[in-house]
């Protein structure tokens, strides 16, 4: 398993990013649930999210990326991904 962090930059329609904000995170649940993302949130001035996801490779988060509703209701102006080399905390091995 490859660990991903994500910063996803919102686009300044904040009535676009309030609609799909209910979808985008039982998106999210499901993916906790299944393991693949491991803590998510908007910064606090919700000017964007960051996540951290557990996945086979970059080709599923990339999927998974695209399969979000921030990615197919066009809220997501940008994102920033960095494959991370997880060393101390609860999920390190």
């Amino acid at each position: 398993m490859v660990w991903f962090t994500v910063e996803t930059t919102y686009v300044a329609d904040r009535d676009k990013l309030a609609a799909a904000r209910p979808r985008h995170r039982e998106y999210l649940r499901r993916l906790a649930d299944e393991g693949r993302v491991t803590a998510a949130g908007p910064w606090s001035d919700d000017s964007a999210g960051f996540a951290i996801y557990r996945v086979e490779d970059r080709t599923e988060l990339d999927t998974l990326l695209d399969e979000d509703p921030y990615s197919t209701e066009a809220v997501a102006a940008a994102r920033t991904v960095h494959e991370w080399k997880l060393v101390l905390g609860k999920w390190a091995q």
